[in-house]
Parts: C-alpha cells; structure tokens; sequence
C-alpha cells in the first residue's frame, strides 16, 4: 500500500499556496484562494499525488467537513473516499454540491492544471465521474510540514522555475520589484532628463513605467504634459509646451492622471492617461469629456489617443473595470511591457477581420 503524505493543515496549505504562486502569477486567483487550498488539502489527504494511484474529484472538495479534516490517522483518511461514496461523510460541509463546477473549471482546469501542478487522467470518458486528478509530485513535496526555511524558499524556486514559464517568472519579479519600489516613494525620470519625486502606492508605481517604459516603447518623440497624483495633487504641469501645441490644460475633474505627447509625428499625438490600480479607467464618458477639451483646443480627433494603464492583467484593478473599457481606446500593463491591446471598434459595416488587423 502506498503510503500517505503527512498531514497538514488547510491553514498550512493557504499559506504556501500564496508563496508558490506570488502576485503575477497567470490565473493567481484560482490558485490561491480558499477553494484551492481546500482542494489541496484534500487531495494531499486521501493521497491522490502523482504514483500513487489515488485520484481526486470535486466530490472529495464538496463533502469535506470540519470535523472530517481534522481526523488526521491513516485509518480516517484511507477511510475518507468510501464515506464519500456514500455520502456519509459526518459533520459540517465545506461547500455545497454546486460548487462542483468552480472546484472543476476554475481551481483545477485553469488554474492548478494549467499551471503544471496537477495531472488529469486523459483516459477516461468526458463524462465519467471517477475521480480524475493527482498532485504533481513535486508541487505534494511543497506542502511538507518538515520543510522550512531555506529549504522550503529553494524547493519553491526550484518548482516555479520548472512549471511557470519565461513569460510568467518576468511578470512575478516585476510584480515584486514593484511592490518594493512603491512601499518607499519613486523617483520618475522624464523623457526629457527631469525628476519627480512621487508619493509611494500602487498608482504611482503604474505611472512610472507609463512615463519611463510605455512612452520610450510606443512614442516616437514623447513628452509629458500633465502628471497628477490621488487627490488631484499636481505633480507637472508643462503649460509653455501644451499652450505651443494649443492645448489649454485646466484643472479640473475631467483630467486624466497622465497626458503623454508624441512631438514625432508632423502633427503631434496627445494621449490621455488614466492609471488604475484599483478604478478609474478610460470609460465612454470619460472620453468624451475628454474629447470636449480636445475639440475646443481646435485639435483633430486623430491626433487624440487614450490609454489606460494597469499593473498586471490578473489585477483586482483591470479586471473591476476591463468591461467598462471605451471602445477605440488602448490598454497597457506594467508587466507586460512590449505588448499593448487595442480595443478597435468596427465602424465599417461588414468589414472583414484582416482588414481591422
């Protein structure tokens, strides 16, 4: 008989979940949140690991009880699939059986699956419902209440540098170096050599990057027309160079927190920026208010681009407002610097999608 792993606790489990999966992480969410510890939990258990044979299903999640987790012997636990057979299981249930489909599609298929720390059986019928699923063997190895310490931060490094891609293990170390920065106050260079020194936050770090990443990458001649912190506190105002362009900046609510200028192009480019690290994004309305300054300023509608910027595509920020993102607008993330999407609205009827590419 293969032997069970050791026990642990749903505490334990949440609390290296988040460790294993740091912020930046694709579909963070359903890894570290309370069902997925749950759903560890169990399957480390009943034993369903990779080798052993032993399989989990969102049933063994669903009819877990307080009083069942805490029965920590082999007997229990070996005992523990049967009473779910049965549905006998004593106590009081975690979730209800509706939960099946968050515990299947979310926790497992795009989140711990997808990410390389569970393996799914592929021989069974789609519609069986034998359990199906097993920890990868070196993601178990992680939950070991005897690892600690620098043993356990090398083990993790080691699991992350396997499973997480190029791509996601550059999104985590700029998600940390962010946090880093932004807990002291940043320092921003503008295109144009000067520095601002800006309060510490999330929204400030956003507005770095869009200053000294987005407008060297997207901009041919960039140059900052306007900063602003929370509050509607000033940070730059460049009058001399916006009132040269015909641009007349005012004060007021309908500001965004940024406008960048692009002097490249024969007619400049003015794009209006709103950061969000929580809310605030380029919205319909936003952007024709925005478009009422432009169009007093004698500006074409063409010369106007609008941006908002947000941390991370995982982001509470991005994905509290990414539905009320106007059309024929841009959105950009910090850590993903090089890509850039483009919410294109189709004002030809019938147009086919090559030509919107």
């Amino acid at each position: 008989m293969v032997s069970l792993p050791s026990y642990v606790s749903r505490d334990l489990v949440a609390e290296r979940l988040s460790l294993i999966f740091p912020e930046g992480t694709p579909n963070r969410i359903y890894c570290v949140r309370e069902i997925a510890a749950s759903t560890v939990f169990t399957a480390l258990y009943i034993g369903a690991v990779e080798g052993a044979n032993r399989f989990l299903g969102p049933v063994h999640v669903y009819r877990m009880t307080t009083e069942q987790a805490v029965k920590s012997t082999n007997a229990d636990r070996e005992d523990y699939p049967r009473l779910v057979r049965t549905n006998r299981v004593p106590g009081t249930r975690w979730y209800a059986d509706n939960s099946r489909e968050p515990i299947r599609d979310e926790t497992l298929r795009d989140g711990l699956v997808a990410i390389g720390a569970v393996i799914r059986r592929e021989d069974l019928p789609t519609t069986s419902g034998a359990p199906r699923y097993a920890l990868k063997s070196d993601f178990a190895k992680l939950f070991d209440p005897a690892l600690d310490g620098s043993a356990l931060e090398a083990a993790i490094a080691t699991f992350q540098s396997t499973h997480l891609s190029k791509g996601a293990l550059a999104r985590i170390t700029i998600m940390r170096s962010g946090a880093a920065a932004g807990s002291a106050g940043l320092r921003v260079t503008f295109p144009n050599g000067e520095t601002r020194q800006l309060a510490p936050g999330p929204s400030s770090f956003i507005a770095q990057d869009v200053i000294e990443v987005f407008a060297k990458r997207f901009l041919a001649a960039p140059a900052v027309l306007w900063l602003s912190e929370s509050g509607n506190k000033v940070v730059v105002r460049d009058d001399s160079l916006a009132n040269a362009i015909g641009l007349k900046i005012k004060h007021d609510k309908n500001l965004p927190d940024l406008i960048l200028a692009d002097l490249g192009p024969l007619e400049p480019l003015i794009v209006f920026v709103e950061v969000v690290a929580t809310d605030g994004a380029i919205t319909p309305r936003r952007r024709e208010a925005i478009y009422e300054l432009t169009d007093a300023a004698g500006f074409d509608r063409k010369q106007v681009a609008f941006l908002t910027a947000y941390q991370d595509r995982e982001s509470a920020g991005f994905k509290k407002t990414v539905a009320q993102l106007a059309w024929d607008t841009f959105a950009w993330f910090v850590s993903e610097p090089d890509q850039i999407v483009i919410l294109r609205s189709n004002k030809t009827s019938g147009a086919y999608l090559s030509s919107l590419i």
